[in-house]
């Protein structure tokens, strides 16, 4: 067994010392992620989203008599059940964190009340302005009349309305400036992994990020679920059979998801994507996360 990989190579069973010397790679105690391809709970060790150790077992020999019987029979039915179920998998942990993804958008939101606070001050503001205008108007009839020293009063009240817009003008920046979760760091959230980051980050510290192995695990389940798409779409230009439709759990393509998003970035266009969106703004303010 390699020293090099103990998270592959010491997972679930033979993790607690139980011998696996019998098992078959059909048991159900065997991983079928494993054999299929890779595990999410190899993905993610010592990151927020660590899974601990997979329950099932991950042996190597094991995993060498699945790829020589699936090759010697590939048409046998269980390795399309073992593949449907594998792609289901994967796309239970990407649609998992697509979740995610969207309620940190959703925290980064302003909040009913502040909703409600900035329609105030905009209403507030536009009365102000009608009110300066009609003062205005008012002085320069005043004017024309000769009573100078109401004039005088006029000009005073109008000089405190623009003082009053002025603030309320200031608060309003200030509500536009904090608002939501993100507050002044202007957040942002990764679309591949769901981390926050923030447009104040300098690069080395989104090249920690787009380099993480949080990131990484993330970005290499949503090339999983390209290349299942890919080969589905192959068997059915060849004429072979489809397997799970779209939608279906182990379709790894449901309807309205999006689980390629990302997938196909390298972390130059991660960066790159990040510092457009970093451009055209959206809203910001906890402590960023990182792994």
């Amino acid at each position: 067994m390699s020293k090099s990989n103990p998270s592959q190579q010491m997972m679930g069973p033979e993790a607690m010392g139980v011998s696996n010397a019998n098992l078959h790679w059909s048991d159900e105690k065997v991983c079928k992620n494993f054999l299929c391809g890779t595990c999410p709970h190899t993905l993610f060790t010592n990151t927020k989203m660590d899974l601990g150790a997979c329950p099932k077992s991950h042996t190597e020999r094991l995993k060498t008599e699945f790829l020589a019987a699936r090759e010697a029979n590939p048409t046998d039915p269980i390795f399309a059940r073992f593949q449907t179920e594998y792609e289901s998998n994967i796309f239970a942990f990407v649609d998992e964190c697509d979740r995610r993804i969207r309620a940190a958008h959703r925290r980064l939101e302003k909040t009913p009340e502040e909703n409600a606070k900035t329609t105030n001050l905009m209403r507030e503001i536009a009365e102000i302005e009608l009110a300066i205008q009609g003062g205005t108007e008012k002085i320069e009839t005043l004017g024309e009349q000769g009573k100078v020293d109401e004039s005088m009063r006029e000009m005073a009240a109008i000089e405190a309305l623009k003082s009053e817009k002025a603030d309320k003008e200031r608060e309003l920046q200030q509500l536009t400036d904090t608002s939501g979760a993100s507050g002044h760091q202007k957040l942002r959230v990764c679309d591949v992994c769901g981390a926050y980051l923030s447009v104040l980050d300098s690069d080395r510290r989104l090249a920690d990020h787009f380099g993480g192995k949080m990131h990484l695990g993330y970005h290499e389940l949503r090339n999983m679920l390209l290349k299942f798409k890919e080969e589905r779409e192959k068997r059915k230009a060849s004429g072979q059979p489809m397997g799970p439709p779209a939608g279906v759990p182990g379709s790894g393509a449901p309807p309205g998801a999006t689980p390629g998003r990302g997938g196909d970035r390298d972390f130059r266009s991660s960066r790159d994507d990040y510092r457009d969106r970093e451009r055209g703004g959206y809203g910001g303010g906890h402590s960023s996360r990182y792994e």
